[in-house]
């Protein structure tokens, strides 16, 4: 029988344990690599990566450097040069994204790491050490900065290793760190390379700059700059303290991008306390919040948020990954950001007209039309966005994009539901600006794409060439639709690809605000929305229409309502 005594555990077994909680996968060796190049106020930051980022990851900055006395310590367990002795408690110490000094020590616990680092010397000092190697040290040429590369990531963590995904996902996931990074940090250069060709690169020149260099120049021109103070009220203590209250200033700045440019996820809607990425879902959804009736259902906002605040409120210290932090007042400040966020937008609110062609008149496969539309008698339209319907004694207030959504989704999977797509070339071939997450994807999603009938090819750096486009009835597809379908293609796990990329592919040809509809056009759209199989909800799942009865009417207006049953 095995000794069942406790027992202290290894340092060897400590290190593993430390290490599978702070590196889980690729993009958090970029995380905190990266924690660590702004912290030491890196002007330029390189990511270099090779696979999906276990064969290699280099990190290179422009910052301070290490002292060569100090190199051999900073790969050591718990060793730090952000909190200083003098302070008492964490929350005062940590003003800096890294602070445990675990962050080398855990990769070089699962890797082969290679630091090469210059505080400015006429030589600067490289060290070479792995799970089961003593570091070594020897002089090397190198610039003013830190060099960091991890090599044979997991190979002594074979399980770990199984667990990754497929190395094109593994790979947007570091396209989305350091996407968020450089949004969030807009005053530095980021420049990101994969099997050394470069896929993301911001000039450090401002926020544009950067919305420019992630998601290209469409969302470039329709950036809006936020930076809010306001005074919020604090309440501590609870349970086991006495309350309190206090007036702290919260300030809220960073980016959105107008309403009109959203997304099917709200991984698109970055936040970071105190300069510190983060998940912290009350912050993020009152972002969203922010934004109002301006999004549709299931739409979220391109922005990057930061919210600064006294550190003596935030621990940083509850998540082992630092994905979400302790927020004395959160909800407080919650509300502060949506009011900012509203504000922003109500000051410098715009609309752009959609003029994506429409055409009511192509004919739906042969259906029985639901006859509760027999009784529906077309009315008007209302700010060129809902058409108003009398039926009965019932006023319906149907959505014209969604209804027109339907009607083309249900034609496409009709006519493609045993046959492919049919592909048509373009002539001349047109650019397409991808985001560096949808590049990523481009990638990932290779086969689906060439199945559902795009064609094209690398041209430049966040450019691709789009040299045939799905055509369906013979109607080629805007090939500024690749974006879309590529959102659609990331966020398919409750449906096949196939069905993400034609309720994407619906989405284009269909009306939308500010587009005019005569009685007679709506009426049209009705009459095929009632051959639908599923009429009442668009194919992203929203509803198509909406109704106020009589009675509620003449209550809302004091007026008698007796006769009615």
């Amino acid at each position: 029988m095995s000794d069942q005594s406790i027992r202290r555990l290894s340092d060897a077994t400590v290190n593993q344990i430390a290490a599978g909680e702070v590196i889980t996968r690729p993009s958090r060796v970029v995380e905190e690599l990266l924690d660590n190049a702004i912290d030491a106020a890196a002007s330029r930051i390189t990511i270099e990566v090779e696979g999906d980022g276990t064969d290699r990851i280099t990190v290179s900055d422009t910052g301070h450097g290490i002292a060569r006395k100090d190199v051999i310590r900073a790969l050591e367990r718990h060793t730090t040069s952000k909190i200083q002795p003098e302070n008492t408690t964490l929350t005062e110490s940590v003003q800096t994204l890294g602070f445990r000094g675990e962050a080398l020590a855990a990769i070089a616990d699962c890797a082969t790491v290679t630091v090469e680092t210059n505080t400015g010397e006429p030589r600067g000092t490289k060290i070479t050490t792995g799970p089961d190697d003593e570091p070594v040290r020897r002089d090397v040429g190198h610039a003013q900065g830190t060099t960091v590369t991890a090599s044979n990531l997991f190979a002594n963590r074979p399980a770990r290793n199984a667990s990754l995904a497929k190395p094109e996902t593994e790979f947007r996931r570091i396209t989305e760190v350091v996407s968020a990074y450089a949004l969030l940090y807009p005053q530095i250069r980021f420049v990101l390379r994969h099997n050394g060709t470069e896929t993301l690169s911001t000039t450090g020149t401002g926020i544009t700059a950067s919305v420019l260099g992630v998601y290209g120049r469409k969302a470039a021109q329709h950036t809006r700059s936020i930076d809010h103070r306001q005074a919020v009220s604090i309440d501590h203590g609870g349970t086991h303290a006495p309350r309190t209250t206090e007036t702290q200033t919260v300030r809220i700045s960073g980016f959105l991008l107008a309403p009109t440019i959203v997304r099917r996820s709200n991984t698109h809607t970055t936040v970071a306390i105190n300069g510190r990425p983060v998940r912290q879902s009350a912050i993020r959804d009152a972002v969203v919040s922010g934004y109002g009736s301006r999004l549709g259902s299931k739409e979220y906002p391109i922005a990057a948020i930061s919210v600064t605040v006294p550190h003596s409120l935030v621990d940083p210290n509850i998540h082992p990954a630092k994905q979400r932090v302790g927020l004395v007042g959160e909800d407080e400040i919650a509300v502060a950001v949506s009011k900012a966020i509203e504000t922003a937008l109500t000051s410098g609110d715009e609309r752009i007209a959609a003029q994506t062609p429409t055409d009511l008149t192509t004919e739906l496969a042969d259906t029985t039309p639901d006859s509760r539309f027999d009784r529906l008698t077309v009315i008007g339209t209302f700010r060129e966005l809902y058409i108003l319907c009398e039926a009965a004694d019932e006023l319906l207030v149907i959505d014209q994009h969604a209804a027109h959504e339907r009607v083309n989704y249900e034609r496409l999977q009709a006519a493609f539901a045993t046959e492919p797509i049919r592909s048509e070339p373009i002539d001349p071939p047109q650019t397409v600006s991808l985001s560096a997450t949808a590049q990523a994807a481009m990638e990932e999603f290779a086969d689906e794409l060439t199945a559902c009938g795009y064609e094209y090819e690398l041209f430049g750096d966040t450019v691709v060439r789009v040299t045939a486009v799905p055509a369906p009835f013979g109607r080629p597809a805007n090939p500024s639709s690749l974006q879309d379908v590529l959102t659609a293609l990331q966020q398919g796990i409750e449906r096949p690809p196939r069905e993400q990329f034609l309720a994407s592919l619906a989405c284009h040809p269909s009306l939308k605000a500010g587009d005019s509809l005569s009685v007679d056009d709506a009426q049209l759209l009705l009459d095929r929305l009632a051959e639908c199989e599923s009429p009442y909800r668009c194919p992203h799942g929203r509803p198509v229409m909406t109704t106020l009865s009589e009675r509620s009417i003449a209550q809302q207006l004091g007026r008698n309502v007796s006769r009615f049953k």
